[in-house]
């Protein structure tokens, strides 16, 4: 196994962080693979920007009541501070020491989705982030018993307004759907059973903080995938972690997002099994998934394509680039399809090759020649220092397979990073 070499240095710091960060790189070259993951995964999170200006709370009750001028006030005032939140969360993503920590926070954020347009409650958005990031390589089982708390999560998927009386099932289908077992594993008699051991469970009119109404709660037995009791929330969710399914969901999901496009069944029970073994520890799971031969297989690399969040903001950690506006930076996340805090739907964005369409690759190429576009002569005082690396190493740096465009034929390091990022192979990693 050895010692990593530049080109694997690479890897790691690009399928762990935002960009080939040329330091991060340097810093792992050279170690063992097991000192190196353990340099990612037990890196001290870094300050956090200052919390963008939001109204606390908007009561909820006017909006229940399709009060049209209340509503329109807080769609208003929600739209403002929305921008805001999303600036706040692209700032500091810019600005992190512990990029594994960001890209940890995006995931849970597309595994859990919520919405600014259907929450209208950015100040909860960001408590939800904050949530996010405390758990990000913590303890699924925690992360999912706090997340069925979580007073934006009950706003969007109205579990606020599930009582004894009007049972609303919503937040109970997700729960098995999206965030544990998965369609096939339940029935409609699960959800009607896991919503009603929820009722009572909602937001504090005043405060937006989660409360447990006791007097809401429908009493009685119910049965559940089987088990048949007098269940609380709690209980509804002890039950999905014990499920086999739920840990092989979430193995999968990361296999997509670390390793490559194609899961390998077998393995991702094995690794399944271990993560249930170990009460849902997810800094155990990646450290199994990095340490893994398919992590750092040849076939592998370069499967996997950039989200808008890796491209932009991980293409400006990576180079030297002078940097574009915030507000321009969201518009751009926006137009590739990717905008932080409102996710197309509870599904959240489905990634992959979907990232990649006609309108999208003309926009992502338009990005990068405009941002690498300039006086691309060595000598010019531009101020865009890159490193003093070889032709070969800087392809190495860039690009995670070999080039599919040829290279320029008039040497300099800019022009050749320039060819490097319009080439295809640099929209992959």
């Amino acid at each position: 196994m050895g010692l990593l070499v530049f080109k694997d240095a690479v890897h790691l710091v690009s399928r762990t962080g935002l960009g080939a960060e040329w330091d991060a790189i340097k810093q792992l070259e050279g170690r063992s693979r097991e000192d190196a993951i353990n340099l990612v995964l037990h890196s001290a999170a870094s300050g956090l920007q200052p919390a963008p200006r939001m109204t606390p709370w908007l009561k909820l009750e006017p909006m229940r009541l399709n009060d049209m001028k209340t509503r329109n006030s807080a769609w208003s005032i929600s739209q403002r501070e929305g921008k805001l939140l999303q600036a706040w969360w692209v700032k500091q993503m810019l600005a992190t020491r512990t990029p594994f920590i960001e890209r940890m926070t995006l995931f849970w954020h597309n595994h859990f989705t919520s919405s600014i347009q259907k929450t209208l409650q950015p100040s909860l958005l960001y408590q939800q982030n904050l949530l996010l990031r405390r758990h990000a390589g913590g303890n699924f089982a925690e992360l999912l018993r706090a997340m069925a708390r979580d007073p934006a999560m009950l706003v969007y998927l109205d579990g606020y307004q599930n009582t004894k009386d009007q049972p609303n099932e919503n937040f109970a289908r997700e729960l098995l759907e999206l965030f544990t077992i998965g369609r096939g594993q339940y029935r409609e008699s699960d959800v009607k059973a896991a919503a009603k051991a929820f009722t009572g469970w909602g937001v504090d009119n005043n405060t937006g903080k989660f409360i447990i109404r006791p007097e809401e709660h429908a009493s009685g037995q119910v049965t559940f995938l089987g088990k048949t009791g007098s269940f609380t929330g709690d209980d509804i969710i002890k039950i999905l972690l014990a499920h086999p399914r739920t840990a092989e969901r979430l193995t999968e999901k990361f296999w997509l997002e670390f390793v490559s496009n194609r899961p390998d069944p077998a393995l991702v029970s094995v690794w399944a099994q271990q993560l249930r073994k170990s009460n849902y520890d997810i800094q155990s799971l990646m450290h199994t998934l990095l340490a893994s031969e398919p992590f750092w297989a040849a076939q592998n690399r370069g499967t996997l394509v950039k989200s808008p969040v890796e491209l932009v903001i991980g293409t400006l950690r990576t180079l030297p680039y002078p940097r574009e506006s915030t507000e321009d930076l969201l518009n751009l996340c926006r137009l590739l399809g990717q905008e932080l805090f409102d996710p197309p739907n509870v599904k959240g964005w489905v990634g992959g090759e979907h990232w990649i369409n006609t309108q999208t690759l003309l926009v992502r190429n338009a990005y990068l020649s405009k941002l690498s576009r300039g006086d691309l002569n060595d000598k010019s005082a531009a101020g865009v220092k890159l490193p003093n690396a070889s032709e070969e190493q800087l392809v190495e740096w860039l690009l995670p397979v070999k080039p599919l465009q040829p290279l320029p034929t008039t040497p300099g390091a800019r022009r050749l990073v320039r060819s490097l990022l319009l080439d295809p192979a640099f929209q992959v990693s």
